[in-house]
């Protein structure tokens, strides 16, 4: 992987976790040579994350739509900054650019971004590796729920397993480099 599109929120969050977690993925990626591609901004935990990458040597390039950049949110100090008009060409950029996804803590954004390079992943539109990071276990009432959609006849058990998940960026680095796509039922 020399790529990976993360996922975060725009705010920091409650707790000091969130934003060491933010931390420790930056250096994890930089130290392993992985551009960062991510949505371009300076605000909460993206843009720390952003900041780790950089401060430790690594590569980041940012997607963010004018109307973000124009609100003063866009990060100016990257190596790449990509402005598109919409957030649908966001995100169809940074899947294009990127050889896999994590999910670090956030809200909305990051939940939709999230599910649907899962639900891509599922489909075979991509074979990319797609990880969780459980920072101090925010993830675990979600984790919980998915659980219950595959009791409940939703979600096939292989499905669930397509989702990665660690509270350790090394480790979940470490899953994601030997994911190996393997084609299941789409339905």
């Amino acid at each position: 992987m020399k790529n990976i599109c993360v996922f975060c929120g725009s705010n920091n969050g409650n707790r000091k976790a969130y934003t060491s977690a933010a931390q420790e993925m930056g250096l994890a990626l930089s130290n392993r040579k992985i551009r960062l591609v991510y949505g371009g901004g300076k605000v909460g935990i993206m843009g720390i994350l952003a900041d780790a990458v950089l401060e430790a040597g690594g590569q980041v390039t940012g997607v963010i739509t004018r109307a973000l950049f124009d609100m003063e949110t866009g990060k100016n100090e990257l190596d790449d900054l990509r402005i598109v008009d919409t957030m649908h060409e966001r995100k169809a950029m940074m899947a294009s650019l990127s050889d896999g996804f994590i999910a670090l803590p956030g809200g909305f954004g990051t939940f939709e971004e999230l599910f649907e390079a899962l639900t891509w992943l599922q489909l075979g539109i991509h074979h990319n590796p797609v990880g969780l990071l459980n920072v101090d276990g925010y993830y675990d009432h979600l984790l919980e729920f998915l659980r219950s959609t595959s009791e409940q006849g939703f979600v096939r058990e292989q499905h669930l397993r397509m989702l990665l998940v660690d509270e350790n960026p090394e480790d979940l680095l470490d899953k994601m480099a030997a994911f190996q796509y393997q084609t299941v039922s789409k339905v």
